[in-house]
């Protein structure tokens, strides 16, 4: 199956809002064996969203519309679809009070004409009714095609798309199973990567796709299968994985969207009784940010110093300052003296410390813009690795997180 999604409006055109309804939609779509082919993003215009229309029309299965169906002038959606379609706009009378009652019960103040054409809607199509907001969702056919118009205000679209628009899709269309498995790796680059697996990735089944997502510090491999046996897919996925894993096994850490780095790295520390602290320089405490971003955190990470300035280097972790007059603050010494400070303050078993020059200017540091050194304390002893990330600054401060987290997760896994 075929489908589209198309999103209304010209605040996202300008940049003003970004488009997460396409992405949440798209894996929706997905979970049920429908793929999403293309997503457009049109302007409130009248003859833009009748092309737009045209165009997809018995090309796709499925048309998902978000955006344009508010109380306003400039949401035209409503009428624009009764044009294509050869419709008219009615009052649906459940919809009425339901925004009737939603005004006058909820906000307390009369409705207005504005607040009851939210009501109307073209008279041959199936009204999607939204319980959490006033704006209904509509489901119309022409030909070959399903249209399905949902307001942009992404809470009142998730709901109408759990509860109406994926049970009604499944009930209409025989669909394939698509399932997925994505493993995430770390430490090694794409290109090398592709090329440690290129063997077990020619020998892949027809029906199993590979996809590689690479972010700074991190690859995932998405494997994708599609088939009528759903069964037999995930079989044959976890076959693969085993395969993948006798290769590059040491790169894995963990599986699927949810599993990152933050996350496997949290439930060995749990697994472990261990806890673990931070003194960040260049990372600005952004490491401590992507460690408390994962609920339960508390259970083994107990603090962070974001020693950005040298003074808080000598004064708070108790580098010495003859070190730092000798190696300089970006050095493999200073990263070990701080490493060994926020373990000795927080009394946790591991600590982490970054010292670098993210840039664009050289500041207080002689190294080389894009440098960071990345420190370790354990229980047996202090670690540190120097790297060059290059630039922009953006991305020399995330694959410095990503790489701290890989370093300490490998080196406790190992303990």
């Amino acid at each position: 199956m075929k489908a589209t999604v198309v999103t209304i409006g010209d605040e996202i055109l300008i940049g003003q809002i970004v488009d997460t309804n396409s992405a949440f939609i798209a894996k929706s779509l997905d979970k049920i064996g429908i793929e999403v082919y293309e997503m457009l993003s049109v302007s409130d215009d009248r003859e833009h969203i009748l092309e737009t229309l045209s165009s997809l029309q018995n090309d796709s299965d499925v048309v998902i519309i978000t955006g344009g169906l508010g109380p306003t002038k400039d949401d035209i959606t409503k009428k624009t679809l009764c044009e294509y379609l050869n419709d008219e706009l009615v009052t649906d009378p459940l919809v009425l009070a339901h925004v009737t009652e939603l005004i006058e019960g909820f906000f307390k103040r009369p409705i207005t004409q504005i607040n009851k054409d939210q009501a109307l809607v073209p008279s041959k199509s199936q009204v999607l009714f939204n319980k959490v907001g006033t704006a209904p969702g509509m489901w119309m056919e022409k030909e070959n095609t399903v249209f399905v118009s949902l307001p942009g205000v992404p809470f009142e679209m998730k709901y109408l798309i759990e509860n109406e628009v994926i049970p009604r899709l499944v009930s209409k269309f025989n669909r394939p199973y698509i399932v997925h498995k994505t493993i995430r790796t770390y430490g090694i680059g794409e290109s090398l990567l592709a090329e440690q697996i290129e063997s077990w990735e020619d020998n892949l089944p027809d029906f199993i796709k590979l996809a590689y997502l690479p972010s700074p510090g991190q690859v995932r491999l998405r494997l994708s299968a599609r088939g009528t046996n759903e069964g037999a897919l995930y079989l044959e996925l976890d076959r693969q994985v085993e395969k993948l894993h006798e290769i590059i096994g040491e790169a894995i850490v963990g599986f699927d969207d949810g599993e990152t780095i933050e996350v496997v790295l949290g439930k060995l520390l749990k697994e472990k009784g261990l806890t673990l602290s931070t003194a960040e320089s260049c990372t600005g405490g952004k490491i401590a940010a992507t460690l408390t971003s994962v609920s339960g955190s508390s259970a083994y990470f107990t603090g962070s110093v974001v020693s950005y300035a040298t003074e808080t280097k000598v004064n708070v972790l108790k580098v010495p300052q003859e070190l730092i007059d000798k190696h300089s603050v970006v050095s493999v010494a200073v990263a070990e003296a701080m490493a060994l400070g926020i373990q000795q303050l927080m009394k946790t078993d591991y600590a982490l410390a970054t010292t670098g020059n993210a840039g664009p200017n050289k500041g207080d540091a002689d190294a080389e813009v894009g440098t960071v050194v990345v420190a370790m304390a354990t229980p047996n002893g202090v670690y540190s690795e120097e790297f060059n990330f290059g630039q922009p600054r953006e991305k020399v401060i995330d694959r410095a997180v990503t790489k701290a987290l890989e370093k300490i997760y490998k080196e406790i896994l190992k303990n």
